[in-house]
């Protein structure tokens, strides 16, 4: 298989179309790939270059049996994706080397969006809490984005009560993230990454944070946690509290409040919106679902009907008559917007992307929302709008991600990430 290679190396999609040609035939890519047998014919032929965002496309229709297991052996880690959603931290540690090797997300329809773009690998497990720790493949990394849930304290009061010790199974049974740690006690991976909400350090009174803290400690880890603002990366603000953690006798020292950011508000809307001058590229794999290529603009659908905009004006008037902050959120170009929400579907009220004085503002497409949140065009959307919106406004900031993954890689393993690094340095 070729060595990959930089994204926006048209080479990189040569070789992955030579390779795709060994086990397909020039119909079956062309298909896959929503386009004509002919363009195919003229991507062999030199006679033009393909687009640069085929080569993840490629990469998926090597066969599972030839490949996996080489990827595997030669990765510089592996990890395993739990509530993986729709795999939005599974890219940033996918584009650092790393080989996925479990995944679990109970959605039916976000299992649908992650096979879509993950083919190549192994099946979805479903409900978590129905797996034995012991049946998961071992594992460099946890990479986990849990449910925020309260804990029960009335088995720990009792406990303190009579005397007794406790642990992080009495602790957080009943929750989900008691399977995080009954599967880190099993596993014993180097290391995990674990995403949630900002105000998890204060739910419950901040109960819940210092039982997380208190058993990743028992478990025999040393963790670094902070609030990264998304907005660092993509022109929305979006702030989540990521929980890094080392093996104690690693002893590796890690802090998350070291670690470098870009500055805010270098990126503007404009920059994930679709181009009407032209140049919005053409992605086989959505058509014209979301963009009018003829037209040159989004379908009509996502601007607002007259009733829905009246009824959002009015509202926002309301509040603000009354004291309070609530209304939509109008955007322009030159925005960073808000908070994309999984509720996003209901009304677009959060991000309107405003169409000029004489026309009511509009939703942004799913493409646009896959943009806000990093995820590169070639990430793949098999689901209605509804979903999509659901899907994106859950998921995870992909730049962030990224970026501490980055961070992470170095001490990830031993001679392999040192072989790797290097090999990525000198290529």
């Amino acid at each position: 298989m070729p060595k990959p290679t930089h994204l926006h190396d048209s080479d990189a999609v040569l070789q992955y179309l030579a390779e795709a040609r060994k086990f397909r035939t020039q119909e079956e890519i062309a298909t896959l790939l929503g386009v004509n047998a002919r363009q195919v014919r003229r991507w062999e032929a030199r006679e033009n270059e393909p687009p640069p965002y085929l080569t993840y496309s490629l990469q998926q229709m090597l066969p599972l049996d030839s490949h996996v297991d080489v990827d595997a052996k030669d990765a510089p880690f592996t990890f395993i994706d739990l509530f993986a959603g729709i795999g939005g931290i599974r890219q940033a540690f996918n584009s650092i080397g790393g080989h996925c090797v479990f995944t679990s997300e109970w959605d039916t329809y976000a299992q649908k969006t992650y096979f879509h773009n993950y083919p190549r690998s192994h099946a979805i497990d479903g409900d978590i809490t129905k797996i034995a720790a012991e049946d998961i493949p071992d594992h460099d990394v946890l990479l986990a984005g849990f449910p925020c849930q309260p804990f029960s304290i009335a088995g720990v009061s009792k406990k303190n009560a009579l005397g007794r010790a406790h642990g992080f199974n009495d602790e957080t049974q009943g929750t989900l993230f008691f399977d995080i740690c009954r599967i880190i006690e099993e596993k014993k991976p180097r290391a995990f990454l674990l995403e949630n909400v900002k105000n998890l350090t204060s739910h419950d009174k901040g109960r819940t944070f210092d039982v997380i803290k208190r058993a990743l400690d028992q478990l025999g880890y040393k963790m670094s946690y902070r609030v990264i603002d998304g907005a660092h990366f993509v022109p929305q603000h979006r702030e989540r509290i990521l929980i890094v953690g080392f093996r104690n006798d690693l002893a590796i020292d890690f802090d998350l409040h070291a670690l470098a950011l870009p500055p805010k508000g270098e990126h503007k809307l404009g920059s994930i919106l679709h181009k009407t001058d032209g140049t919005e590229p053409y992605l086989p794999w959505d058509d014209n679902a979301y963009f009018d290529h003829k037209k040159k603009k989004p379908l009509d659908k996502y601007t607002l009907t007259d009733n829905l905009w009246t009824y959002l004006q009015n509202y926002a008037a309301k509040h603000k008559a009354q004291g309070n902050g609530f209304g939509f959120g109008l955007v322009t170009k030159e925005s960073v917007t808000r908070t994309l929400s999984a509720r996003y579907y209901k009304d677009g009220s959060e991000i309107l992307v405003s169409q000029g004085k004489t026309k009511n503002p509009r939703r942004l497409t799913p493409r646009e929302c896959a943009r806000l949140m990093g995820f590169p065009d070639d990430f793949k959307i098999p689901v209605s709008d509804t979903r999509a919106y659901k899907q994106f406004g859950n998921s995870v900031v992909v730049d962030v991600m990224t970026h501490v993954a980055k961070a992470m890689l170095p001490h990830l393993s031993n001679e392999k990430i040192k072989k790797f690094t290097l090999n990525k340095i000198a290529a």
